[in-house]
């Protein structure tokens, strides 16, 4: 199977990177959170990926759309988290809002796909 397109998409590299520093810095978090906020933040940061990616798989520009609505919407829910995250302690001000400030990124970027989407002009 080949590289599919949506790896060229800046959004979906972005996304990457963000999940795979979520992982990196859930790690550390406490052996009793395994089942809390640990497997949501990842499932967060995975699920905007994945949304990108089946996304650009669609066809119609609808649909598209709505994939990247959902991926917005795990990106809110993951900034969520990161404040949660930083509240009680398990992270740092400084790593929550690094994390934080590269998911509002995509976010932004997200934006940014939907509104072209929604222009017509694709």
């Amino acid at each position: 199977m080949s590289k599919s397109n949506y790896r060229n998409l800046e959004v979906w590299q972005t996304a990457r990177f963000l999940a795979r520093d979520i992982y990196r810095a859930t790690r550390i978090f406490p052996r009793d959170e395994r089942f809390g906020i640990v497997p949501q933040m990842r499932r967060a940061a995975v699920s905007i990926l994945c949304n990108i990616a089946e996304g650009a798989g669609r066809w119609s520009a609808r649909d598209q759309k709505n994939f990247y609505v959902i991926a917005r919407g795990s990106a809110l829910e993951l900034e969520s988290q990161l404040v949660i995250a930083e509240d009680v302690d398990y992270m740092s001000p400084e790593a929550a809002a690094e994390l934080a400030d590269r998911t509002c990124e995509v976010a932004r970027m997200l934006n940014g796909l939907i509104r072209y989407l929604n222009s017509g002009r694709k």
